[in-house]
Parts: C-alpha cells; sequence; structure tokens
C-alpha cells in the first residue's frame, strides 16, 4: 500500500513538472513567421483557448488560429522611414519643370505592421538662372502658378541678409480651366483640384518670380488688361492650365489657402 501511495505521488510530481515545462515553453517563442507560412506552427493553446495546432504567421490574425502567445512574441511592427531629403534642384532651368525629393526605408514592417508609405515625391519648380548664372528673361507666355506652399520655402533675405521686397498680390476671376486639372491624383497635384471656375484667386508675385528690374511676374497683366482674357498653367501638370481675368493688384493676399497661389 505504501509503494502505491509513492509511485502516486511521483507521477502527480511529473505531470505537474511536465505541464509546467509545456505552459513556459510552448507558444510562438522563437517561431514567428512574416507571411502567410502553413508550416509555422506548433501545438499549443490557441487565442479561442482551444488547445492544438496553432500558427506563428502573419495569416493567423486573419484566419484566429494564433497560438496564446502570438502578439506578445510577434509584435507587429511599422514601416519606419527617414524624414524627408531636401528638394533636387529642377530638372531644367529657365522653363516650368519637376523637383525631387526622396526618403529611405529605416525598418522594414512586419507582423501585420503598416506598409512603407511613399519614398518620393515631386513637384513643379523653375530656376530664373541658367547653368551659365545668367538671369532667365521673362516672355510673353501664360503665368504659372503653383500652390502657396511653395512660396513658404522662398528665401526671405538675399546673400548678404538684406530683405528682399515682399512682392505683391494679383487678384483674378477664374473664367475656365481644364479637366486634367482634377483627374490626377498625386501629391504634388492636389492643389490644383481647388481651381474652380468663376471662383476669385488670389497669386502672390515674389521675388525670385518678380524679377527687381521689372516688378512684375510672368503673366500677371497689366492695369490695361482688366477686361483681356489671360493665360496661366500649372506647374507640374502642364495639362491643367485656363484664362482669368484679372480684378485687381493688392499689398497682400486675402483669399483662402485653397484659392492661394504663386507665381513661378
Amino acid at each position: 500500500m505504501m509503494g502505491s501511495s509513492v509511485e502516486f505521488a511521483c507521477l502527480l510530481l511529473v505531470v505537474s513538472t511536465l505541464g509546467k515545462n509545456h505552459l513556459v515553453s510552448g507558444g510562438c517563442s522563437g517561431k514567428c513567421c512574416q507571411s502567410r507560412d502553413l508550416s509555422c506552427l506548433t501545438t499549443d493553446w490557441r487565442m479561442d483557448r482551444v488547445y492544438g495546432t496553432c500558427y506563428c504567421d502573419k495569416g493567423c490574425v486573419r484566419t484566429k488560429d494564433c497560438c496564446f502567445d502570438y502578439f506578445k512574441e510577434c509584435p507587429a511592427q511599422d514601416c519606419a522611414v527617414s524624414d524627408w531629403s531636401f528638394w533636387s534642384g529642377c530638372a531644367k532651368p529657365c522653363q516650368p519643370s519637376i523637383r525631387v525629393r526622396v526618403r529611405h526605408v529605416e525598418q522594414q514592417p512586419s507582423n501585420s505592421g503598416e506598409p512603407c508609405p511613399s519614398l518620393e515625391q515631386r513637384a513643379g519648380c523653375r530656376e530664373y538662372r541658367d547653368h551659365q548664372g545668367n538671369h532667365c528673361g521673362l516672355n510673353s507666355g501664360p503665368a504659372f502658378i503653383t500652390s502657396m506652399e511653395f512660396g513658404k520655402g522662398r528665401p526671405k533675405h538675399d546673400s548678404y541678409g538684406n530683405p528682399l521686397d515682399p512682392g505683391f498680390c494679383v487678384e483674378f476671376t477664374l473664367e475656365s480651366r481644364t479637366p486634367h486639372c482634377t483627374v490626377q491624383n498625386r501629391p504634388h497635384t492636389h492643389w490644383m483640384r481647388y481651381i474652380t471656375e468663376g471662383f476669385k484667386v488670389c497669386v502672390a508675385c515674389e521675388p525670385p518670380a518678380m524679377r527687381n528690374n521689372s516688378g512684375s511676374c510672368q503673366g500677371d497683366g497689366q492695369e490695361s488688361d482688366k477686361e483681356a482674357l489671360l493665360h496661366w498653367q500649372a506647374v507640374g501638370n502642364p495639362q491643367c492650365r485656363g484664362t482669368w481675368k484679372k480684378i485687381q493688384k493688392t499689398q497682400q493676399c486675402n483669399c483662402p489657402p485653397q484659392h492661394s497661389f504663386v507665381f513661378i
């Protein structure tokens, strides 16, 4: 009788020990897989409290058969990217073209983390000197415009620290615009959606688009042009263009942000 009791006690100890070892060493520890992988499995408790085959791959979240410790052992890692680089120079001098800035991936996403965003942005631009450093001449073409955000990056002082001429604003009534202003869905063209027929728009004429010797921007219209139908074109999307009529020249732009632009 004594022998039977000892054997029974030993058996309970072994079962208890095995049970503890199972709870400690099971699950997804060291078994995490980045994508859907049916071989990425083990036998343990699942999240729905069913004991059996459970998975440690990315797909188990959708199929709801993850091991009990999946989110602890395999936490989601979102994509991490660097800050944007400085904007490049314009692709071409003396005419509307494109500038670029980039960023790079610092951490790839894992375990259903957020995917990486776009790594490149493009925007319209225009440089006012040619490759020899000479000022580009004004011509009689259309007014080239872009988002008011572009103007925030323009220098406010010259190389000697002297304040630049703050420029002025020109108000126009928008008469027409092509459908191409709204069909493109790229980051640098979003502002074009707000170019709406019949609305008043404000366009800032600032250095370096404003030539010091002329005191005007290309296509800003003269006082005698108030009844003339003038032409404009959006920089970054040459198919977005149209016509407007000049209302007046003011010291500052007072239109809503979505209807405020800059000459370029």
